[in-house]
């Protein structure tokens, strides 16, 4: 067969080309890239859109939300629980500035997500047009990647690009912003995948001279840790983790985002990191003499005082953002590269190896926390009933087996310390960022993305009165999620540390509440309140059999601390039992 010239080329592709809008072309791409889900709100500089979106019903499934807040946070749930990348689709103005929340708590968590913004015609951009901001601009810092649309023959390349961006590499989110002209007008569509950009290198190399150091010293190590991070979910390397560990026999720890990447009852998981974490791991930390960083960015509620941090280990640092190699922690060895090439490459040369004596030194440390802490909390034996106590009957019930989702706060620290896990992304939560509100909304995506499984919601009732307004979302799009609100009428985790740094001074802390339950029942969301610890068990088997979504409230002690901490800016060594 001859070699097509490039006339020859452009011909062909001209052929297959389809005249359309720039509105259909969107919806178009979109499918092109394997979205089933948009989350999104309407609005003028979107309506032609929205208008070709009409004709795709049963291609997408659009969920109208109540604000673009909870569009976005629902494509994040929705990206965490798959692995997909989540896309939200709102106007411009407001609209697009409502998900700049959304988009910093994406940037810090590594979520993958795909953020199509309306905008004003093109002869208006820079006149301060009604609804015009520049979203741009705005959300540069904020993004992975993103792009201001003016020609409707661009659509098709931009939303091929952000696709290709959102999801390679360490994932992040991408904005999108399209004028209204450039929605109306024709233009010969023909959509194309992009596999490749010059410059961009999402999956770095492998070393193998840094495969060769970091086995070195895995052999010769004593007293060496895993620390597991988001980055091993990311990467589909759980299974990866676990025959390194298993191969070599060193504990496990896991980050707050790392949750889940490990089953909770292995026995090689020695459990949290960070601020809430485990006394084992944390005080630990400064007895190991490695510490092998997998998929995880060394945050400050990790490390607390990088002064006194890790200050016996040699550090192995695997990870696939050369930005963060060295960026808080000195690494001896940076292994750059995907996780799920680069952890196969050490347990081949790895030798098979045992730590029992240091893995007992953390069974030791559990002890002492199961006693002085983790009884009392789940088992109390009189006074109000504790966080700890809900969450840890909750997973039993559910066979530690849901996914878990939570909002920000005292329960979510809790949560991650109480609920149990048996397989990966089974937690959805905002680590970097910390966004109160982010939680229904969230949970709501994470029950679409993965309708099988069951999901449940903590939430504390600050948090909740934030985007308690997607309720409304579950009522119209019928989303079964279970919502536990842990109520203890204040501002909990702020409370906690006015209590504990600043002489209990309760400044603009306490809450005044609504009747949860009414505004339940005005979505049509069935709901029960607990004050009594003898109705707890009750309860919560009657949430987790409703068929449909349903509201547990529970009264919970109102000055409840959260144990372990380590004071923020403290050594991991100064934790705190009490």
């Amino acid at each position: 067969m001859e070699t097509q010239t490039k006339t020859e080329m452009k011909e062909t592709k001209k052929r297959q080309a389809v005249n359309m809008t720039g509105a259909e072309a969107i919806i178009r791409s979109l499918i092109a890239e394997e979205t089933e889900t948009i989350f999104g709100y309407p609005g003028g500089a979107m309506i032609p859109t929205y208008d070709a979106l009409y004709n795709f019903e049963k291609e997408v499934n659009h969920i109208l939300v109540r604000h673009e807040q909870g569009a976005i946070h629902a494509a994040q749930g929705f990206a965490r629980v798959t692995g997909k990348t989540g896309v939200a689709m709102v106007t411009s103005g407001p609209g697009a500035t409502n998900t700049v929340t959304g988009l910093a708590d994406a940037m810090l968590d590594s979520t993958p997500l795909v953020v199509i913004t309306g905008q004003v015609g093109s002869s208006l951009l820079g006149t301060d047009a009604f609804q015009e901001t520049d979203v741009v601009g705005i959300t540069q810092p904020i993004t992975k990647w993103n792009f201001q649309v003016k020609k409707a023959e661009d659509i098709p390349y931009a939303i091929a690009k952000a696709f290709f961006i959102a999801r390679s590499g360490r994932p992040g989110p991408v904005l999108i912003d399209i004028t209204k002209d450039a929605q109306t007008a024709q233009f010969d569509y023909l959509y194309k995948k992009i596999k490749s950009i010059r410059s961009y290198i999402p999956r770095p190399t492998i070393d193998k001279s840094s495969i060769e150091s970091a086995v070195q010293l895995i052999n010769l190590a004593k007293k060496p840790m895993i620390l597991a991070g988001q980055g091993i979910i990311l990467g589909n390397a759980e299974q990866e983790l676990i025959t390194f560990a298993e191969k070599t026999g060193i504990p496990v720890a896991w980050t707050l985002l790392g949750l889940s990447s490990i089953p909770s009852n292995h026995p090689l998981n020695i459990g949290m990191l960070g601020m809430h974490g485990n006394y084992g791991p944390n005080i630990k930390t400064n007895e190991a003499d490695l510490i092998i960083a997998i998929g995880m960015r060394f945050d400050d509620r990790v490390t607390g005082d990088l002064n006194s941090y890790a200050i016996k280990a040699k550090v192995i640092h695997l990870e696939i953002d050369p930005a963060e190699i060295n960026k808080n922690v000195h690494a001896d060895v940076p292994v750059l590269g995907d996780v799920k090439d680069s952890l196969p490459l050490l347990t081949e040369k790895v030798n098979k190896n045992n730590h029992e004596s240091w893995l007992e030194e953390f069974k030791a440390c559990d002890r002492i926390e199961k006693t002085r802490i983790i009884e009392k909390e789940i088992n109390p034996p009189t006074g109000g009933i504790k966080m700890g106590e809900v969450i840890h009957k909750v997973s039993t019930a559910f066979n530690d087996d849901a996914i878990m989702v939570t909002d920000v706060g005292q329960h979510q620290m809790m949560s991650s310390r109480y609920f149990k896990f048996k397989q990966s992304r089974s937690v959805v939560t905002s680590g970097g960022l910390g966004t109160m509100g982010f939680g229904l909304p969230a949970a709501i995506g994470a029950k679409l993305g993965n309708p099988e499984r069951p999901v449940c919601l903590f939430v504390g009732d600050g948090g909740l009165q934030m985007t308690i307004q997607e309720m409304g979302t579950i009522l119209q799009s019928k989303i079964p999620v279970k919502i536990v609100l842990l109520n203890n009428n204040y501002l909990g985790m702020v409370r906690q540390w006015q209590e504990l740094f600043f002489e209990s001074r309760y400044s603009s802390t306490n809450l005044i509440n609504p009747d949860f339950q009414t505004i339940a029942k005005g979505y049509k969301i069935e709901s029960n309140k607990v004050t009594n610890r003898e109705d707890l068990q009750n309860a919560v088997e009657k949430m987790i059999t409703h068929n449909g979504p349903y509201l547990l409230e529970v009264l919970v002690e109102k000055e409840g601390n959260v144990f372990p901490m380590v004071p923020a800016g403290a050594s991991v060594s100064d934790i705190r039992l009490e």
